[in-house]
């Protein structure tokens, strides 16, 4: 996991996600890149921007202060051509969208092939360090641990803490370890200890419940349609620890969820493709 990717996973902890509220207009804006500026060396006018999420229910206000703040975060690049703002990827976001990518399309809603081994992590940060700690415990959801106890998380399989952590400042206050379980303690335990079954699986038949049905999500506009799909996918994946699929109940629902992912990317992709083309107002950037 790169930094860049990392530090955006400590901006969407901060900012909080109900996952049953509309998605947040940078959520889209990554997913509006991710699918159709990404690997391109293109810029998008402002303009092309506030019309495609428009279309998704994003008000032309919400638009640009995200646009903004976006920059100021380095997610986004801003340029000038006339009077017209057009914006394009950064190094930043380009590995943001990219870890997106691999856990959309490589990595999968479950493991497949667990080998039995397990990273565990250990920490101590003083009490006035609620900044810190935030940020550490945000790092360690995103590298997919969970909380064993007090101070100690793990997670199912090996997971690189060095570059999880790196740029913290922690590894002093940190202590890592990589095996696998013995008598008597149980892998099956732990995995129940650590992660909220239950509530990964409820955030997955929330998906089923919205993309499911066949409902015409985002009012028929194939582009909108993609849009809040890959949001909403990415953002359970990006919280969905994926956990050994022996330790999962049987009829994951995620399982299920993620055959309703592709078959409707699928069926969204050429639609929203042809729109776009439409609808953008692009310039050349970059190398």
């Amino acid at each position: 996991m790169t930094s860049a990717a990392k530090g955006n996973a400590e901006s969407e902890a901060r900012d909080g996600a109900d996952p049953g509220a509309a998605p947040r207009p940078q959520s889209l804006l990554l997913s509006f890149f991710g699918i159709h500026v990404l690997g391109r060396s293109i810029a998008v006018s402002s303009a092309s921007i506030i019309d495609i999420l428009g279309r998704a229910g994003v008000g032309e206000d919400a638009v640009r202060s995200t646009l903004t703040r976006m920059v100021g975060r380095d997610l986004l690049d801003r340029q000038r051509v006339g009077r017209k703002a057009y914006f394009g990827l950064t190094e930043r976001s380009n590995a943001v969208l990219m870890d997106g990518q691999q856990r959309v399309w490589q990595a999968g809603v479950v493991n497949q092939d667990w080998d039995g081994s397990w990273t565990v992590v250990g920490f101590s940060l003083p009490d006035a360090w609620r900044s810190e700690r935030h940020d550490l415990r945000s790092r360690l959801l995103w590298g997919g641990l969970g909380p064993l106890q007090s101070g100690m998380w793990a997670a199912p399989g090996r997971v690189d803490v060095a570059a999880l952590v790196d740029g913290l400042g922690l590894e002093s206050h940190l202590k890592v370890f990589q095996g696998c379980t013995v008598a008597p303690t149980e892998a099956g335990t732990m995995i129940a200890t650590a992660f909220d079954i239950p509530a990964i699986a409820r955030r997955h038949e929330a998906f089923l419940a919205r993309w499911g049905g066949g409902a015409a999500v985002g009012g028929g506009d194939p582009l909108a349609g993609q849009l809040l799909l890959h949001t909403d996918w990415l953002d359970l994946v990006r919280r969905d620890p994926h956990l050994p699929v022996e330790y999962l109940p049987e009829d994951w629902p995620g399982v299920r969820a993620e055959r309703v992912f592709r078959r409707l990317a699928l069926r969204y992709e050429e639609p929203a493709r042809l729109r776009a083309v439409e609808i953008l107002d692009a310039v050349e950037c970059g190398p």
